[in-house]
């Protein structure tokens, strides 16, 4: 089990009020039963008031009780180290498909649920009359763009997918009203990337943000497709992250074919053509 926030709130005890403390040692007696509280329950069990609650979590470095809340939720469901928050070393085969798939279909299920179809319809709007259309990722987020690219370029669209920060930088500087760039981030704080989208929105370029909620790239996207999934990539390699993002670029792609009409599916039968022949019978 992964306890870094029970050692933090240890390790703080010290420094923390006589109200705070209260708090604090009620999450280290009852920590299972504190996560699954509402912040009135909390306080009641503590003998403290709501707004000491919140004091303590802010103390902590937490936004207040929800992002603590969400944070110690997560350090309790930790499994192992790097491989996945939700596998344990001894899962069978049959429990490890059951637990990737059962949080796959989850965060699917939450990013469809979360979706703001007037952001969507603008997207495709973008997209389907943009000159030129540019996929941009770093690492992971990186063979999201590629995998646009490769969706978006059979509509006889201008596209490409870069995933070199210093590619994206002087790519971006080219970019102009006409054009639309796609920046594709689950954490939407990566330096590289927020360097070039600032650079494409300096010259008037619209840019599509595919990334979690309230982040920097949210912030500077003309068009936000919120993807957020409860997943520490600071710890683990994305996966439900990955898969929402692709799944949000399946519906852009469908969605500028639609928009695109008869042009589209003639692109399509060409290239489906174009490859005729390659397969065994």
């Amino acid at each position: 089990m992964n306890k870094s926030v029970l050692e933090h709130i240890k390790q703080q005890l010290p420094s923390l009020s006589t109200a705070e403390r209260k708090v604090a040692q009620l999450l280290l007696d009852q920590t299972h039963d504190v996560a699954k509280s509402a912040l009135g329950d909390v306080a009641q069990l503590a003998q403290v008031s709501e707004p000491t609650v919140i004091r303590f979590c802010r103390s902590m470095g937490y936004r207040g009780w929800p992002d603590f809340k969400i944070k110690l939720a997560a350090s309790l469901m930790a499994g192992v180290p790097y491989v996945h928050s939700s596998l344990h070393a001894d899962d069978g085969a049959a429990m490890l498909a059951a637990k990737v798939l059962d949080n796959a279909v989850s965060a699917l299920l939450r990013v469809r649920n979360d979706i703001n179809p007037d952001q969507i319809d603008a997207a495709i709007g973008l997209l389907s009359n943009a000159r030129r259309i540019e996929f941009y990722g770093v690492g992971n987020s990186g063979i999201v763009a590629a995998d646009a690219q490769h969706k978006f370029f059979r509509f006889d669209l201008a596209t490409v997918a870069y995933s070199d920060s210093h590619v994206q930088l002087m790519a971006a500087s080219m970019l102009g009203p006409k054009d639309v760039l796609v920046a594709i981030s689950h954490s939407g704080r990566s330096r590289e990337l927020l360097d070039a989208v600032k650079l494409a929105r300096k010259n008037a370029c619209p840019v599509i943000a595919i990334s979690a909620s309230n982040t920097p790239l949210a912030d500077l996207a003309t068009v936000m497709l919120r993807a957020d999934t409860q997943e520490d990539t600071e710890i683990y390699s994305p996966m439900i992250s990955r898969l929402a993002h692709l799944a949000l670029i399946d519906v852009l792609a469908l969605g500028v074919a639609l928009r695109r009409g008869k042009q589209a599916s003639r692109a399509l039968e060409k290239t489906k053509r174009s490859l005729a022949g390659r397969r065994e019978a």
